[in-house]
């Protein structure tokens, strides 16, 4: 019983050291975004969501 017990205490720390390097892995990941083609973005079709510089300085404004 002893011997099943550091078997599955050995997969846990496994486990727990796997989960800590992809998190740390994420995080410094580098962030890549979509290139605009002439700096301004494409305006989209129809009257849905558009993001206006109204819009971004709300956005600036809410971030802790």
């Amino acid at each position: 019983m002893a011997e099943q017990n550091k078997v599955a205490r050995r997969t846990f720390f496994a486990g727990l050291g796997l989960a800590a390097a992809a998190g740390i892995a994420a995080k410094f990941s580098p962030k890549t975004s979509a290139p605009e083609a002439d700096g301004k973005a494409a305006e989209p079709q129809g009257d849905g969501y558009r993001l206006t510089e109204h819009i971004k300085k709300y956005y600036r404004t809410t971030t802790i």
